[in-house]
C-alpha cells in the first residue's frame, strides 16, 4: 500500500496494539466473503462517501486505484451517489476522490 497518512502513522505509534487489532479486523472482513479486492474497494469507497468520511474516501480511493480501479470508475461511484445521498454529499465525495486522482489540480 502507498505511504500511510501521517496522522495514522502517529496513531499506530501511540496505540500499536489497537492499530494492529484494527488492521486484523479489516483483513478478516476483506477475506470473509467472495468479493474480489477491486469490487470490495468500490463498495468501501461508496460506504465512505455515504458516511461523509473524508479520510475514508481518500483511503479507499487510494486502495481502489491499487486494486486496478480507474479514476473514471472512482468518479462514477460519486455520480451514482447523487440519487441516493443527494448532490452535496456526492460532490463532497467526488472532491475527495479527485484529491487522490488529481492531487496537483488547482481549484
Amino acid at each position: 500500500m502507498a505511504k500511510l497518512p501521517r496522522f495514522y502513522q502517529e496513531f499506530r505509534a501511540a496505540f500499536p496494539a489497537v492499530a494492529e487489532r484494527y488492521e486484523q479486523l479489516g483483513e478478516a472482513c476483506r477475506s470473509a466473503g467472495p468479493l474480489d479486492a477491486r469490487t470490495a474497494e468500490l463498495v468501501k469507497l461508496a460506504l465512505a462517501v455515504a458516511a461523509g468520511s473524508e479520510g475514508g474516501t481518500h483511503s479507499h480511493a487510494r486502495r481502489a486505484l491499487e486494486a486496478g480501479v480507474t479514476p473514471a470508475e472512482l468518479e462514477h461511484v460519486a455520480v451514482l451517489a447523487i440519487t441516493s445521498l443527494g448532490f452535496s454529499r456526492a460532490m463532497a465525495g467526488l472532491a475527495c476522490i479527485r484529491d487522490v486522482t488529481q492531487p496537483d489540480a488547482k481549484p
